[in-house]
């Protein structure tokens, strides 16, 4: 596999990030990068983590030149899951308040621990940090309980102090939103899953319209309908769609 990253790789290109995968040779993964400057979303950035921990460190090089900005790389934790040293040298800042690196979240404790460090990153109103807080937990929740990922889920957040935002990616290497609604709901594309996904009520653990006392089937659809009201940006990718 291959992937290039590269000098615009935030959300609003993140359809063409995921066209230009190279997904041959599943084998082995290359990741190159743009030679003057690097551009990564934390969303970029979990995708090719995730593959990377599926390849594993020893299947897996940074190629090329890399230029300065792509410390960046580095610093969130890329070149540690990979076979490929680290050519930079530098001053690392504290992290906290500014960024969280790449993390594996495989448990409850394991989400209370990123919620945590990502507290300091909001600086926001305990209000509107609370909304925050659930809608990370949300969706590593989705992850742990319904992706069936032996990795878990991969989550990475930047904050970005002269716009005064937050982005967050979560990606896991499961068995996707088709397979997880088709026991009960049978989709017939990936993006009829997504959809149901995103409808109130449903779940993929039950038939039962309004899902069950553990899985209501909202969660999604509340983010959605967070994003939408505050004007943010809130994507999904799975499968084919």
């Amino acid at each position: 596999m291959k992937v290039f990253l590269s000098n615009q790789g935030n959300l609003r290109n993140f359809k063409s990030f995921t066209e230009s995968l190279d997904l041959s040779r599943p084998n082995e993964l290359k990741i190159s990068t743009h030679d003057k400057w690097v551009t990564v979303h934390p969303a970029n950035l979990v995708l090719v983590a995730a593959l990377a921990i599926k390849i594993g460190k020893k299947n897996t090089e940074i190629t090329g030149k890399v230029p300065e900005t792509g410390r960046y790389l580095d610093r969130m934790g890329l070149y540690n899951l990979t076979k490929t040293p680290s050519p930079f040298i530098y001053q690392k800042k504290e992290e906290a308040g500014r960024f969280v690196p790449i993390k594996i979240i495989k448990n409850s404790q394991d989400q209370s621990r990123f919620i945590t460090d990502m507290v300091p990153l909001l600086h926001l109103s305990e209000k509107n940090a609370t909304v925050v807080r659930y809608i990370i937990g949300e969706l590593v929740r989705n992850v742990l309980e319904h992706s069936l990922a032996e990795d878990g889920a991969i989550v990475a957040a930047q904050y970005y102090k002269k716009t005064n935002r937050v982005s967050i990616g979560i990606c896991d290497t499961g068995i996707g939103i088709w397979k997880s609604m088709w026991n009960y709901w049978r989709p017939k594309t990936d993006i009829d899953a997504i959809k149901l996904a995103l409808t109130p009520g449903i779940t993929g653990t039950t038939r039962k319209e309004g899902g069950t006392a553990e899985n209501a089937g909202a969660g999604l659809f509340f983010i959605k309908s967070i994003a939408k009201i505050t004007r943010n940006y809130f994507v999904i990718y799975s499968g084919r769609a």
